[in-house]
């Protein structure tokens, strides 16, 4: 069997934004997990509704795995330009590489939404 290959697609800036304001309404009234480790655990265990990971991470085999696992567990995943604002945008002063929405609570909707987006980016 062959090894997936990772791949990583554009992701339009109003998508991007979009999508830290969506980890900024989980944080507010949802549930979030944040680190490359926790988010590929949730991922295997099947817990987490949306994965979003940061394009600048170095070095990128940090999260090389994700793509492929969420693909695999049918879990929507992200990219968003910065791992700095995607940190600030969950609250956090320090960059994290990736996040998981556990309960996205009022962005329930805007997660839908960006999902069905995701899934045409994809084809």
């Amino acid at each position: 069997m062959a090894k997936p290959v990772y791949v990583k697609f554009e992701m339009p800036k109003e998508l991007a934004d979009k999508t830290y304001e969506l980890v900024e309404l989980a944080r507010d009234g949802g549930k979030l997990r944040k680190g490359t480790n926790e988010v590929t655990k949730l991922v295997e265990r099947g817990e987490t509704l949306m994965v979003i990971m940061a394009e600048d991470v170095s070095p990128p085999e940090i999260l090389m795995h994700m793509p492929a696992l969420c693909d695999e567990r049918n879990v929507p995943y992200a990219y968003v330009p910065s791992k700095a604002e995607l940190g600030n945008a969950c609250g956090l002063e320090k960059p994290t590489a990736a996040i998981a929405i556990v309960d996205a609570a009022k962005g329930k909707p805007m997660l839908d939404d960006i999902a069905e987006k995701l899934k045409a980016l994809k084809k």
